[in-house]
């Protein structure tokens, strides 16, 4: 009885993290252009209103097509936009591969076999992630200490990163190395029957 109730978790689980995961991918196409709007480049004087509002639409999709090239960016003044846009793509990707580890540990929960070495490499990997973010966030909250040259930055949400996330990256490092000894153990255990 409580397998089933354990599958059914696992199942509901593993669809939630397909959504965030197709959510993230399709934020990540429009981080260059949000990270831009800041800076005197960005969209928002660009998109003035239009005489068709059918318009609108496609012109926001060529807009953050265009943040993506080389050239856009070279003409940028502000550093901040660019350094946002670094740290919210490389925390963006982070975060896919993180889902995309935990869809695979819920991949071998729903096929009634979670104690095998792939999932604890997949929480190693989860760990490597988060610590990414981690020092992602720590550098740009020392980035910020020398830009602003004051420690404002230390009340924005990267001073939280920092700890969130290596705690995260603790933890998925515990439980790989559980799911690895129980691997162990159950291998062991195969043998002996």
């Amino acid at each position: 009885m409580e397998r089933i109730a354990v599958r059914k978790l696992a199942r509901v689980l593993w669809v939630m993290a397909i959504v965030v995961l197709a959510c993230n991918i399709i934020v990540l196409f429009f981080v260059p252009g949000l990270a831009l709007m800041r800076s005197e480049l960005g969209m928002l004087g660009e998109l003035t209103p239009y005489e068709n509002p059918l318009e609108l639409p496609a012109r926001l999709l060529s807009v953050f097509t265009l943040c993506w090239s080389p050239e856009y960016w070279a003409l940028a003044e502000d550093p901040y936009a660019a350094v946002l846009m670094v740290f919210l793509l490389s925390c963006g990707v982070c975060t896919a591969l993180i889902l995309w580890q935990g869809k695979r540990v819920l991949d071998t929960i729903l096929k009634g076999n979670p104690f095998v070495m792939d999932n604890a490499l997949s929480l190693k990997r989860a760990a490597v992630c988060c610590f990414l973010i981690s020092g992602a966030a720590l550098a740009r909250l020392i980035w910020g200490f020398v830009y602003y040259q004051s420690i404002a930055p230390l009340l924005t949400y990267n001073a939280l990163f920092v700890p969130i996330f290596l705690m995260g990256g603790l933890l998925f490092m515990v439980m790989s190395a559980l799911f690895r000894q129980a691997a162990q153990m159950k291998a062991e255990n195969d043998l002996t029957i």
